[in-house]
Protein backbone atom coordinates (compact mmCIF):
# COMPACT_ATOMS: atom_id res chain seq x y z
CA UNK A 1 0.00 0.00 0.00
CA UNK A 2 1.33 3.45 -0.94
CA UNK A 3 2.76 5.47 1.91
CA UNK A 4 0.39 8.38 1.22
CA UNK A 5 -2.69 6.22 0.64
CA UNK A 6 -5.87 7.37 2.37
CA UNK A 7 -8.96 5.65 3.69
CA UNK A 8 -12.42 6.91 4.50
CA UNK A 9 -13.15 8.15 8.01
CA UNK A 10 -16.67 7.92 9.39
CA UNK A 11 -18.00 9.10 12.74
CA UNK A 12 -19.19 6.38 15.09
CA UNK A 13 -22.90 6.75 15.84
CA UNK A 14 -23.51 7.18 19.60
CA UNK A 15 -26.83 5.37 19.11
CA UNK A 16 -25.12 2.16 17.98
CA UNK A 17 -25.58 -0.83 20.24
CA UNK A 18 -22.48 -2.58 21.54
CA UNK A 19 -23.01 -5.28 18.91
CA UNK A 20 -23.07 -2.71 16.13
CA UNK A 21 -20.01 -0.95 17.51
CA UNK A 22 -18.15 -4.27 17.80
CA UNK A 23 -18.95 -5.19 14.19
CA UNK A 24 -17.80 -1.85 12.82
CA UNK A 25 -14.59 -1.63 14.86
CA UNK A 26 -13.73 -5.20 13.85
CA UNK A 27 -14.02 -4.16 10.19
CA UNK A 28 -11.98 -1.03 10.79
CA UNK A 29 -9.20 -3.06 12.43
CA UNK A 30 -8.83 -5.38 9.42
CA UNK A 31 -9.25 -2.53 6.89
CA UNK A 32 -12.49 -4.08 5.64
CA UNK A 33 -14.39 -0.87 6.27
CA UNK A 34 -13.85 2.83 6.98
CA UNK A 35 -11.81 4.06 9.88
CA UNK A 36 -13.95 5.19 12.80
CA UNK A 37 -13.91 8.56 14.55
CA UNK A 38 -14.99 8.42 18.18
CA UNK A 39 -16.02 11.93 19.11
CA UNK A 40 -15.84 15.09 17.00
CA UNK A 41 -13.64 15.08 13.91
CA UNK A 42 -12.76 17.62 11.25
CA UNK A 43 -11.69 14.99 8.73
CA UNK A 44 -13.27 12.60 6.23
CA UNK A 45 -10.03 10.94 5.08
CA UNK A 46 -7.07 9.62 7.10
CA UNK A 47 -3.79 7.83 6.34
CA UNK A 48 -4.47 4.22 5.40
CA UNK A 49 -2.80 2.77 8.50
CA UNK A 50 -5.15 4.59 10.88
CA UNK A 51 -8.14 2.54 12.06
CA UNK A 52 -9.56 4.81 14.76
CA UNK A 53 -9.49 8.50 15.59
CA UNK A 54 -10.12 9.58 19.16
CA UNK A 55 -10.60 13.19 20.13
CA UNK A 56 -8.92 14.02 23.42
CA UNK A 57 -9.13 17.20 25.47
CA UNK A 58 -6.81 17.82 28.40
CA UNK A 59 -7.63 19.88 31.47
CA UNK A 60 -6.18 22.90 29.64
CA UNK A 61 -8.97 22.66 27.07
CA UNK A 62 -6.78 22.00 24.01
CA UNK A 63 -8.38 19.42 21.72
CA UNK A 64 -6.37 16.94 19.63
CA UNK A 65 -7.46 14.22 17.23
CA UNK A 66 -5.30 11.15 17.83
CA UNK A 67 -4.89 8.68 14.97
CA UNK A 68 -4.48 5.06 16.13
CA UNK A 69 -3.47 2.09 14.02
CA UNK A 70 -4.96 -1.38 14.25
CA UNK A 71 -1.61 -2.76 15.44
CA UNK A 72 -1.48 -0.25 18.32
CA UNK A 73 -5.03 -0.99 19.49
CA UNK A 74 -4.60 -4.75 19.19
CA UNK A 75 -1.20 -4.69 20.90
CA UNK A 76 -2.76 -2.77 23.78
CA UNK A 77 -5.71 -5.17 24.08
CA UNK A 78 -3.57 -8.31 23.95
CA UNK A 79 -1.05 -6.97 26.47
CA UNK A 80 -3.87 -5.91 28.81
CA UNK A 81 -5.63 -9.28 28.66
CA UNK A 82 -2.31 -11.04 29.24
CA UNK A 83 -1.42 -8.87 32.24
CA UNK A 84 -4.82 -9.57 33.81
CA UNK A 85 -4.74 -13.30 33.08
CA UNK A 86 -7.86 -12.97 30.93
CA UNK A 87 -8.74 -16.11 28.96
CA UNK A 88 -10.76 -16.74 25.81
CA UNK A 89 -14.43 -16.56 26.74
CA UNK A 90 -13.95 -14.20 29.70
CA UNK A 91 -16.25 -11.18 29.86
CA UNK A 92 -15.75 -7.43 30.11
CA UNK A 93 -18.37 -4.91 31.20
CA UNK A 94 -18.61 -1.49 29.56
CA UNK A 95 -19.04 1.34 32.06
CA UNK A 96 -17.24 4.04 30.08
CA UNK A 97 -18.28 6.08 27.01
CA UNK A 98 -17.04 5.09 23.56
CA UNK A 99 -15.87 8.64 22.98
CA UNK A 100 -12.92 7.80 25.25
CA UNK A 101 -10.03 5.44 24.54
CA UNK A 102 -10.76 3.50 27.74
CA UNK A 103 -14.21 2.61 26.47
CA UNK A 104 -12.94 1.65 23.02
CA UNK A 105 -10.31 -0.56 24.64
CA UNK A 106 -13.03 -2.58 26.38
CA UNK A 107 -14.49 -3.41 22.95
CA UNK A 108 -11.14 -4.48 21.50
CA UNK A 109 -10.20 -6.55 24.56
CA UNK A 110 -13.53 -8.36 24.41
CA UNK A 111 -13.07 -8.88 20.66
CA UNK A 112 -9.76 -10.60 21.40
CA UNK A 113 -11.49 -12.87 23.93
CA UNK A 114 -14.27 -13.83 21.53
CA UNK A 115 -16.95 -12.18 23.67
CA UNK A 116 -19.14 -9.08 23.66
CA UNK A 117 -18.96 -6.54 26.48
CA UNK A 118 -21.90 -6.28 28.88
CA UNK A 119 -23.23 -2.78 28.24
CA UNK A 120 -23.74 -1.06 31.60
CA UNK A 121 -23.34 2.56 30.48
CA UNK A 122 -26.93 3.52 31.33
CA UNK A 123 -27.77 0.57 33.53
CA UNK A 124 -30.20 0.64 36.43
CA UNK A 125 -30.96 -2.06 38.96
CA UNK A 126 -28.94 -5.22 39.54
CA UNK A 127 -25.64 -5.48 37.68
CA UNK A 128 -24.77 -8.79 36.01
CA UNK A 129 -21.38 -10.28 36.83
CA UNK A 130 -18.38 -9.66 34.56
CA UNK A 131 -14.83 -10.96 34.81
CA UNK A 132 -13.22 -7.57 34.14
CA UNK A 133 -14.17 -3.92 33.88
CA UNK A 134 -12.63 -0.46 33.61
CA UNK A 135 -13.71 2.69 35.44
CA UNK A 136 -12.53 6.16 36.51
CA UNK A 137 -11.98 7.24 40.13
CA UNK A 138 -15.28 9.14 40.15
CA UNK A 139 -17.17 5.90 39.54
CA UNK A 140 -15.16 4.12 42.21
CA UNK A 141 -16.02 6.88 44.67
CA UNK A 142 -19.74 6.51 43.87
CA UNK A 143 -19.59 2.74 44.33
CA UNK A 144 -17.98 3.15 47.74
CA UNK A 145 -20.37 5.89 48.80
CA UNK A 146 -23.88 4.63 48.22
CA UNK A 147 -24.13 2.77 44.89
CA UNK A 148 -24.43 -0.74 46.34
CA UNK A 149 -25.20 -2.39 42.99
CA UNK A 150 -22.10 -0.99 41.32
CA UNK A 151 -20.02 -1.90 44.38
CA UNK A 152 -21.20 -5.51 44.17
CA UNK A 153 -20.33 -5.58 40.46
CA UNK A 154 -16.80 -4.32 41.14
CA UNK A 155 -16.22 -6.71 44.04
CA UNK A 156 -17.30 -9.69 41.91
CA UNK A 157 -14.91 -8.83 39.08
CA UNK A 158 -11.53 -10.55 38.90
CA UNK A 159 -9.90 -7.16 38.33
CA UNK A 160 -11.05 -3.54 38.00
CA UNK A 161 -8.91 -1.17 35.94
CA UNK A 162 -8.97 2.36 37.39
CA UNK A 163 -7.52 5.19 35.31
CA UNK A 164 -8.32 8.39 33.46
CA UNK A 165 -7.39 10.55 36.45
CA UNK A 166 -5.26 10.32 39.59
CA UNK A 167 -6.48 7.80 42.18
CA UNK A 168 -5.97 9.02 45.74
CA UNK A 169 -4.33 6.72 48.26
CA UNK A 170 -7.37 7.03 50.53
CA UNK A 171 -9.82 5.91 47.82
CA UNK A 172 -7.49 3.11 46.74
CA UNK A 173 -7.27 1.72 50.28
CA UNK A 174 -11.01 2.08 50.76
CA UNK A 175 -11.61 0.07 47.58
CA UNK A 176 -9.19 -2.68 48.58
CA UNK A 177 -10.77 -2.90 52.03
CA UNK A 178 -14.14 -3.35 50.33
CA UNK A 179 -12.77 -6.34 48.41
CA UNK A 180 -12.17 -4.75 45.01
CA UNK A 181 -9.09 -5.94 43.11
CA UNK A 182 -7.97 -2.52 41.86
CA UNK A 183 -5.43 -2.28 39.05
CA UNK A 184 -4.21 1.31 38.76
CA UNK A 185 -3.52 2.18 35.14
CA UNK A 186 -1.42 4.93 33.60
CA UNK A 187 -1.57 5.99 30.00
CA UNK A 188 -3.23 8.37 27.57
CA UNK A 189 -4.96 8.32 24.22
CA UNK A 190 -1.55 8.63 22.54
CA UNK A 191 -0.53 5.28 24.12
CA UNK A 192 -3.80 3.52 23.25
CA UNK A 193 -4.93 4.10 26.82
CA UNK A 194 -3.46 2.46 29.90
CA UNK A 195 -0.03 0.99 29.17
CA UNK A 196 1.33 0.76 32.74
CA UNK A 197 -0.50 -1.40 35.30
CA UNK A 198 0.30 -0.90 38.99
CA UNK A 199 3.53 0.79 37.98
CA UNK A 200 4.66 -2.02 35.63
CA UNK A 201 4.72 -1.47 31.82
CA UNK A 202 2.67 -3.90 29.75
CA UNK A 203 4.39 -6.28 27.35
CA UNK A 204 5.87 -4.33 24.44
CA UNK A 205 6.02 -1.07 26.40
CA UNK A 206 9.13 0.71 27.68
CA UNK A 207 9.25 3.62 30.13
CA UNK A 208 12.02 6.14 30.71
CA UNK A 209 12.39 9.41 32.62
CA UNK A 210 13.86 12.35 30.72
CA UNK A 211 16.32 14.86 32.12
CA UNK A 212 13.32 17.17 32.72
CA UNK A 213 11.76 14.33 34.78
CA UNK A 214 9.04 13.82 32.17
CA UNK A 215 7.70 10.33 31.47
CA UNK A 216 8.61 9.01 28.03
CA UNK A 217 6.97 5.94 26.50
CA UNK A 218 8.06 3.62 23.71
CA UNK A 219 6.37 0.60 22.21
CA UNK A 220 3.85 -0.98 19.88
CA UNK A 221 0.91 0.82 21.55
CA UNK A 222 1.86 4.32 20.40
CA UNK A 223 -0.44 6.35 18.18
CA UNK A 224 0.45 7.28 14.61
CA UNK A 225 -0.03 11.06 14.71
CA UNK A 226 -2.25 14.02 15.55
CA UNK A 227 -4.55 14.65 12.60
CA UNK A 228 -4.04 18.16 11.28
CA UNK A 229 -1.36 18.82 13.90
CA UNK A 230 1.47 16.63 12.70
CA UNK A 231 4.08 19.22 13.69
CA UNK A 232 2.84 19.10 17.28
CA UNK A 233 3.14 15.30 17.23
CA UNK A 234 6.71 15.59 15.97
CA UNK A 235 7.65 17.77 18.96
CA UNK A 236 6.52 15.03 21.36
CA UNK A 237 7.54 11.92 19.39
CA UNK A 238 11.34 11.69 19.23
CA UNK A 239 13.48 8.70 18.23
CA UNK A 240 10.62 6.28 18.87
CA UNK A 241 9.72 7.79 22.27
CA UNK A 242 6.55 9.72 23.07
CA UNK A 243 7.36 12.46 25.59
CA UNK A 244 4.34 13.02 27.82
CA UNK A 245 3.54 16.10 29.89
CA UNK A 246 3.59 14.00 33.06
CA UNK A 247 6.35 14.05 35.64
CA UNK A 248 7.49 10.84 37.27
CA UNK A 249 10.24 8.68 38.65
CA UNK A 250 11.19 5.02 38.77
CA UNK A 251 11.20 3.59 42.29
CA UNK A 252 11.75 -0.10 43.05
CA UNK A 253 11.40 -0.76 39.31
CA UNK A 254 7.92 0.78 39.30
CA UNK A 255 6.71 4.01 37.70
CA UNK A 256 5.56 6.67 40.16
CA UNK A 257 3.52 9.43 38.50
CA UNK A 258 4.08 12.74 40.27
CA UNK A 259 1.87 15.12 38.29
CA UNK A 260 1.93 17.17 35.12
CA UNK A 261 4.75 19.44 34.03
CA UNK A 262 2.20 21.96 32.72
CA UNK A 263 0.27 22.30 35.99
CA UNK A 264 2.91 24.32 37.80
CA UNK A 265 2.03 28.00 38.23
CA UNK A 266 4.20 30.86 39.44
CA UNK A 267 2.45 32.95 42.07
CA UNK A 268 4.32 35.83 43.66
CA UNK A 269 7.57 34.27 42.48
CA UNK A 270 6.82 30.90 44.06
CA UNK A 271 6.27 27.69 42.09
CA UNK A 272 3.03 25.90 43.00
CA UNK A 273 2.02 22.49 41.62
CA UNK A 274 -1.75 22.36 41.22
CA UNK A 275 -1.76 18.56 41.32
CA UNK A 276 0.35 18.53 44.49
CA UNK A 277 -2.15 20.90 46.15
CA UNK A 278 -5.06 18.69 45.09
CA UNK A 279 -3.42 15.41 46.12
CA UNK A 280 -2.52 16.75 49.54
CA UNK A 281 -6.03 18.09 50.17
CA UNK A 282 -7.68 14.85 49.05
CA UNK A 283 -5.45 12.89 51.41
CA UNK A 284 -6.11 15.19 54.37
CA UNK A 285 -9.82 15.80 53.74
CA UNK A 286 -10.86 12.53 51.99
CA UNK A 287 -14.60 13.21 52.05
CA UNK A 288 -14.40 16.36 49.95
CA UNK A 289 -13.45 16.98 46.33
CA UNK A 290 -10.98 19.72 45.42
CA UNK A 291 -9.58 21.24 42.25
CA UNK A 292 -6.86 23.88 42.11
CA UNK A 293 -6.75 26.44 39.33
CA UNK A 294 -5.00 29.72 38.55
CA UNK A 295 -6.50 33.13 37.78
CA UNK A 296 -4.42 35.93 36.20
CA UNK A 297 -3.72 38.59 38.80
CA UNK A 298 -1.86 41.90 38.60
CA UNK A 299 -0.31 41.41 42.04
CA UNK A 300 0.48 37.68 42.04
CA UNK A 301 0.87 37.01 38.32
CA UNK A 302 -1.06 33.77 38.71
CA UNK A 303 -3.24 33.59 41.81
CA UNK A 304 -4.01 30.17 43.24
CA UNK A 305 -7.73 29.50 43.59
CA UNK A 306 -9.55 26.44 44.87
CA UNK A 307 -12.83 24.82 43.85
CA UNK A 308 -14.52 22.74 46.54
CA UNK A 309 -17.38 20.32 45.86
CA UNK A 310 -19.66 18.98 48.57
CA UNK A 311 -21.09 20.26 51.82
CA UNK A 312 -19.82 20.74 55.36
CA UNK A 313 -16.30 20.38 56.80
CA UNK A 314 -13.73 21.74 56.15
CA UNK A 315 -14.16 25.51 56.07
CA UNK A 316 -12.11 27.83 53.86
CA UNK A 317 -10.07 28.87 56.90
CA UNK A 318 -9.27 25.25 57.75
CA UNK A 319 -8.17 24.57 54.16
CA UNK A 320 -5.99 27.69 54.09
CA UNK A 321 -4.42 26.84 57.45
CA UNK A 322 -3.61 23.30 56.33
CA UNK A 323 -2.05 24.40 53.03
CA UNK A 324 -0.04 27.12 54.79
CA UNK A 325 1.40 24.57 57.21
CA UNK A 326 2.01 21.98 54.48
CA UNK A 327 3.49 24.12 51.69
CA UNK A 328 4.03 27.60 53.11
CA UNK A 329 2.04 30.82 53.39
CA UNK A 330 2.29 31.45 49.63
CA UNK A 331 0.11 28.38 48.97
CA UNK A 332 -2.97 29.76 50.69
CA UNK A 333 -5.71 30.19 48.04
CA UNK A 334 -6.57 33.72 46.98
CA UNK A 335 -10.16 32.76 46.22
CA UNK A 336 -12.66 29.90 46.47
CA UNK A 337 -15.39 28.48 44.28
CA UNK A 338 -18.04 26.28 45.90
CA UNK A 339 -19.85 23.87 43.56
CA UNK A 340 -22.18 20.86 43.95
CA UNK A 341 -19.90 18.93 41.54
CA UNK A 342 -16.65 19.70 39.75
CA UNK A 343 -16.95 20.11 35.95
CA UNK A 344 -15.20 17.33 34.05
CA UNK A 345 -13.64 17.09 30.62
CA UNK A 346 -13.45 13.65 29.01
CA UNK A 347 -13.85 11.11 31.80
CA UNK A 348 -12.59 11.79 35.28
CA UNK A 349 -10.43 14.86 34.56
CA UNK A 350 -11.37 18.20 36.06
CA UNK A 351 -11.98 21.00 33.54
CA UNK A 352 -9.79 23.77 34.95
CA UNK A 353 -10.62 26.12 32.09
CA UNK A 354 -14.31 25.82 33.00
CA UNK A 355 -13.48 26.52 36.65
CA UNK A 356 -11.79 29.78 35.66
CA UNK A 357 -14.85 30.75 33.59
CA UNK A 358 -17.20 29.92 36.46
CA UNK A 359 -15.10 31.93 38.92
CA UNK A 360 -15.00 34.96 36.63
CA UNK A 361 -18.78 34.77 36.14
CA UNK A 362 -19.52 34.42 39.84
CA UNK A 363 -20.60 37.56 41.76
CA UNK A 364 -17.83 38.98 43.92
Amino acid sequence: MEQNAQRELRSANPEWTVSESMARIAKALVSDGPALAFGHTNFTQVPARISAVVSTTGSSGTSKEVGLSASALLSSARASNKALGAEFGNSWSLLLPLTHIAGINVLVRALELGTEPIDLRNHQGDYPRADFTAIVPTQLFKALNGDAQLLKHLVEAKAVLVGGAALTTELHLQAENAGINVVVTYGMTETSGGCVYNGIPLDGVEISITSEKRIAIKGTVLAHTYLGAEALWDTQYKDGWFHSSDLGRIENEKLIVEGRSDDVIISGGENISLSAIESSLHAHFPHKTFAAFAVKDSKWGQALHLAIAGDGFPSEDEVAQYLGEKFGEFSKPKGYLHLPELPLVGIGKVDRKKLIDLYMEAPN
